[in-house]
C-alpha cells in the first residue's frame, strides 16, 4: 500500500498536469494550485516526439492527444534555399499503433491535460500558489498565498523556469541563465505538402514549419540576441522578417506574410539544470523548474511528461518517500543532463556559425536516447 496518500503540485502547467492524471489514476489524492487568475497559455504549438506520445500513453492521456494534434513521421533537413538535404525517421516508441511524432498547439495540449486531470479528481484552484512551507520527517505543512492552509505527504514544485518553489526550498541562487539566443514563432494555414517537421539550416538562424492540424501551421526562427534586448512589441513581425530574410524556397514567401506583430510570439532562450539532487526532504522538483531546456531538440515538454510517468509510478509504491525520491532521481537526472546538453550545444553551434558541427549526429544520438524506456 502506498505511504503517499496526498500530492500538492505547485504549477499548472504541461508538467504538473500530467502528475496529476498520473497520480489520480492510482488513488492517490491530489491538490493543484496555479498562480495565474486565469489558464492562459503561452506559445503557439509544440512538438511532442515518440517518447512524449509513449508516456502520454502510459499516463492514459494518448488517445486525446492524438485527436487534438496532427501525426507526422518524420524531420526533413533543408538548405536555407529550402532545397532537400535528408529525412530522418521517428520511433514509434509507444507501440506500432501509435505515430512517431504528434504536432499541437499549446492551447489544444492544455485543454486536454487540464480537463483531464480535473475529470480524474484533481483539486485545482487558480490564483493561488504557496506562501511557506514547514516540513518534517511526516509530511510538509504548506501556507498559501489566499491565506488558507493544507498538510500533505509530499509537494511538487512544477512552476516553471521561474520555480518559487526552487527558490524556497533550494535556495535564490539557482537562477535561470539566457542563452544568447531567441526563438520568433508565427501561426499559418498549413498546405498539403507540409506533412513533417522541416529544418532549414542557414549560416545565421535556423527555421522550421510544423505540422499542428489539418489546417494549421506554425514557423519557427532561431536568433542570436547578445544581450537579451527588450523587444519592442511592435516590432516583432519586422523584427522575425528580418532573422528570416537569408531563406528562400517556402520560408521565403511566407516570411512576407508575417506582418501583424501581435500574431509573433517572440521568446528568449533560457536554461536551469538543477545540478544535485531534485528533492529535499518532502519536497521534489520536476519539468523546467529543474531542467529547462532550449528547443532545439524539441524535449523540453517530453522530459516534463516523462518526470510526471516516474514519479507517479514510484509514489505509488509502499516504500519510504526519500528511498522512493531517491530512485526518481536515479531514472531521470542522466538522461535529462544529456539531453539539456544536446540541446544547448546546438545553440551554441548555431551562435558560431558552425555549418560544419555534427547537428543531425546530435539528433539522431537524441532520438536513439529517448527511444529507450524510462
Amino acid at each position: 500500500m502506498a505511504r503517499v496518500h496526498k500530492v500538492l503540485i505547485v504549477g499548472g502547467g504541461i508538467g504538473g498536469l500530467s502528475l496529476a492524471s498520473g497520480l489520480r489514476n492510482r488513488g492517490i489524492e491530489v491538490d493543484l494550485v496555479e498562480v495565474k487568475q486565469e489558464w492562459t497559455v503561452y506559445g503557439v504549438g509544440i512538438i511532442l516526439q515518440c517518447n512524449a506520445i509513449r508516456a502520454m500513453a502510459q499516463l492514459g492521456l494518448v488517445d486525446r492527444i492524438l485527436d487534438a494534434g496532427y501525426a507526422y513521421e518524420g524531420m526533413g533537413h533543408y538548405t536555407a534555399e529550402g532545397e532537400f538535404q535528408r529525412m530522418l525517421p521517428g520511433e514509434r516508441a509507444a507501440g506500432p499503433e501509435y505515430p512517431p511524432n504528434l504536432g499541437i498547439s499549446r492551447i489544444a495540449l492544455h485543454q486536454v491535460l487540464s480537463s483531464t486531470a480535473a475529470e480524474k479528481g484533481t483539486a485545482i484552484r487558480l490564483g493561488v500558489t504557496v506562501e511557506k512551507l514547514a516540513q518534517d520527517p511526516e509530511g510538509v505543512s504548506v501556507m498559501f498565498t489566499d491565506g488558507t492552509q493544507g498538510r500533505y505527504d509530499l509537494v511538487v514544485g512544477a512552476d516553471g523556469l521561474y520555480s518559487k518553489v526552487r527558490s524556497m526550498v533550494f535556495g535564490k541562487e539557482l537562477k535561470p541563465r539566457f542563452t544568447g539566443q531567441a526563438v520568433f514563432r508565427h501561426n499559418f494555414p498549413r498546405p498539403p505538402e507540409l506533412d513533417h517537421l522541416a529544418v532549414y539550416y542557414g549560416h545565421h538562424h535556423n527555421s522550421g514549419l510544423c505540422p499542428l492540424s489539418k489546417d494549421l501551421m506554425y514557423m519557427f526562427v532561431t536568433s542570436s540576441e547578445p544581450g537579451n534586448p527588450r523587444v519592442p512589441e511592435d516590432q516583432l513581425a519586422e523584427l522575425m522578417r528580418d532573422r528570416l530574410k537569408e531563406f528562400g524556397g517556402l520560408i521565403g514567401q511566407l516570411r512576407e506574410q508575417i506582418t501583424d506583430p501581435k500574431q509573433v510570439v517572440y521568446k528568449p532562450m533560457e536554461v536551469i539544470f538543477v545540478p544535485e539532487s531534485w528533492y529535499r526532504g518532502r519536497v521534489v522538483l520536476i519539468g523546467d523548474a529543474a531542467h529547462a531546456m532550449t528547443p532545439h531538440i524539441s524535449q523540453g515538454a517530453g522530459m516534463a511528461v516523462e518526470d510526471a510517468v516516474v514519479l507517479s509510478e514510484l509514489l505509488a509504491e509502499d516504500a519510504p518517500v526519500g528511498a522512493l525520491l531517491s530512485r526518481f532521481m536515479q531514472r531521470r537526472y542522466e538522461r535529462c543532463k544529456f539531453i539539456v546538453e544536446s540541446a544547448i550545444q546546438i545553440g551554441e553551434w548555431e551562435m558560431q556559425g558552425a555549418s560544419h558541427a555534427d547537428r543531425s549526429g546530435v539528433v539522431k544520438k537524441m532520438l536513439e536516447v529517448i527511444a529507450q524506456p524510462i
